[in-house]
């Protein structure tokens, strides 16, 4: 039995047309939307696909209004694309998003499942990269019960074992950041990890935000991580606890 793992879609339809892998099921670990030209597309393929599916920040500030908890070094960014994003979505898929669960825990061939897109602990904001220390996630499974936890939000693929469970992060289908512009996530077959990093047309969706309304500033950016797989301008090591100093 396999489960296609994705996270960190960000509105980005050419990198989600790579994947073309049977699965038996899909859970998709949040951030639909934001930072990408196509948010009605991403939303209308995990409505199509996704077995299973969990709210990110921005998904939750593009359904509120509310702010996307992005640190300072891309705060100004974060907010403009949520408002351009919320601008160009209907009503009824602002409030799909926002009647996403921000965790889900299911059964799956046999194995146990708890999936968040941040953390156990701050399932919307908290930001753990494969360099958090053990203590700290022994901290976060401590009220954890299942074989497997899947997390997002860091855009950088993990897979550690921690005891009983093992954390699997997929990296970013929409936007890596884990230094090649490959959309990048998982496949869990019977228990075994396959971590995917697949090539798709980088420059078409840096063409398609060309033509938003988006300020320049910000497409130069976002045009910037997409070519390189790295976080443009921020510091990708910083570690936080709470919303708004993490660099997303």
């Amino acid at each position: 039995m396999r489960l296609l793992v994705i996270g960190d879609l960000h509105a980005n339809s050419e990198a989600l047309s790579t994947m073309g892998e049977t699965v038996d099921a899909v859970v998709v670990l949040g951030d639909l939307v934001d930072y990408g030209p196509d948010p009605q597309a991403a939303i209308a393929w995990v409505r199509r696909t996704a077995t299973y599916a969990v709210r990110g920040n921005h998904d939750h500030a593009v359904a509120t209004g509310s702010r996307t908890g992005a640190g300072r070094a891309w705060a100004d960014l974060a907010e403009a694309s949520a408002a351009w994003t919320r601008s160009v979505l209907d009503e009824a898929d602002r409030a799909y998003l926002g009647g996403l669960p921000v965790s889900t825990t299911f059964s799956f061939a046999g194995a146990t499942f708890a999936a968040f897109h941040a953390a156990p602990s701050d399932p919307l904001y908290r930001y753990l990269p494969p360099e958090t220390p053990e203590a700290e996630w022994r901290a976060e499974l401590e009220g954890v019960r299942a074989d497997w936890l899947l997390l997002g939000h860091t855009h950088r693929p993990l897979l550690r074992r921690f005891g009983a469970t093992t954390v699997l992060n997929p990296g970013s289908v929409g936007q890596p950041r884990a230094g090649a512009p490959l959309a990048t996530y998982a496949i869990w077959d019977d228990g075994d990890v396959i971590l995917v990093h697949r090539r798709y047309a980088v420059e078409r969706v840096i063409h398609r935000l060309a033509v938003t309304s988006l300020d320049r500033r910000a497409r130069t950016r976002l045009a910037r991580t997409l070519r390189s797989g790295e976080i443009a301008g921020a510091d990708s090591r910083r570690r936080t606890r709470k919303p708004g100093n993490e660099p997303r």
